[in-house]
């Protein structure tokens, strides 16, 4: 069985058909297989109401996330599924009181197996899809199956700095992520390895040439400006300049044994849209990643075979 972030499975139409009739609920039960629906009411214990196409779907209180039984999770991971897709196996059907049809649920069954097949199988250097839940100013949370949480620290997502991950992504983008590590059960993504090294982002410009970037701070020496996520330069300063707001910049020189980017700044404009990363590497797994141009004294790389470095 494979496991995804949820929200991949609720619109295809192989889910679908096995919630449109009881019948095809039962089967689920002996196969134990894996759907998916959304949420659409947190009663007032805390369980989650399922629409499963007319047929009503709850997954109490203590079924909805690992950790909720054990105290360890609060009650808001639960109140925060309302109108989201949630992934879960079908437990038993019952009646209710007016005689209509009660299916039960296990979200936390779900979470339990994906972790026991999925989770622990990763490794560092692992490349997988994850899903953005929410930001916070430490980094970002990705769903990285059934509902399973991984933070993307702000110093992983990108080699240009940012202030906050939502300069960066929104919630519910879909991201790939590279495993930085994964500890006891704990895992922590990284971006940056996956958006090109320094040459890779530098050799998309030449001296000369104007483009348009982005102002990440100011400096008593200088203004750094994103020229893309993994590649910023210093410009020369000037007044009434703002972090934060776009600018067109003149690439004045491109220093790849310093690994710099001189520019300066031709205007501002006003403040700068998101700037989505973009990954370059497509593979399943890598060993490491050299940022730095060989050439280069200073080595920046990242090794995930032990504990990142750089």
């Amino acid at each position: 069985m494979k496991y995804y972030p949820e929200g991949h499975l609720i619109k295809t139409k192989e889910n679908r058909n096995a919630m449109l009739s009881l019948t095809a609920l039962q089967e689920c039960i002996a196969q134990q297989r894996l759907l998916e629906a959304r949420a659409i009411l947190c009663d007032s214990s805390h369980n989650l109401i399922v629409d499963l196409f007319g047929i009503k779907g709850i997954i109490p209180r203590e079924e909805a996330a690992i950790g909720i039984r054990e105290g360890t999770v609060r009650d808001i991971a639960i109140i925060t599924r309302v109108n989201r897709p949630v992934c879960f196996f079908v437990e038993r059907i019952e009646k209710d009181e007016k005689g209509e049809p009660l299916v039960f649920l296990s979200r936390r069954k779900a979470q339990e197996q994906c972790t026991k097949e999925y989770i622990a199988s990763l490794h560092p250097g692992d490349i997988i899809p994850a899903h953005i839940t929410h930001l916070e100013p430490f980094g970002a949370f990705a769903d990285i199956g059934c509902g399973i949480p991984a933070l993307i620290p702000i110093d992983s997502i990108s080699v240009s700095r940012i202030d906050h991950p939502s300069q960066r992504y929104r919630v519910d983008d879909e991201v790939r992520v590279v495993v930085r590590s994964a500890e006891q059960g704990r895992i922590t993504l990284s971006q940056k390895e996956l958006l090109g090294t320094w040459m890779q982002n530098a050799s998309r410009f030449q001296v000369g040439e104007t483009t348009t970037g982005i102002v990440r701070s100011i400096e008593n020496y200088g203004v750094f400006v994103e020229l893309t996520p993994n590649l910023a330069g210093l410009a020369e300063l000037r007044d009434g300049i703002h972090a934060g707001n776009q600018v067109s910049v003149y690439i004045k020189n491109i220093l790849p044994r310093r690994m710099k980017m001189k520019l300066i700044i031709i205007e501002e404009f006003g403040p700068a849209p998101i700037s989505r990363p973009v990954p370059v590497y497509m593979e399943n797994h890598m060993d490491s990643f050299l940022y730095s141009p060989p050439e280069c004294e200073k080595k920046v790389e990242t090794v995930f075979s032990c504990a990142p470095t750089e």
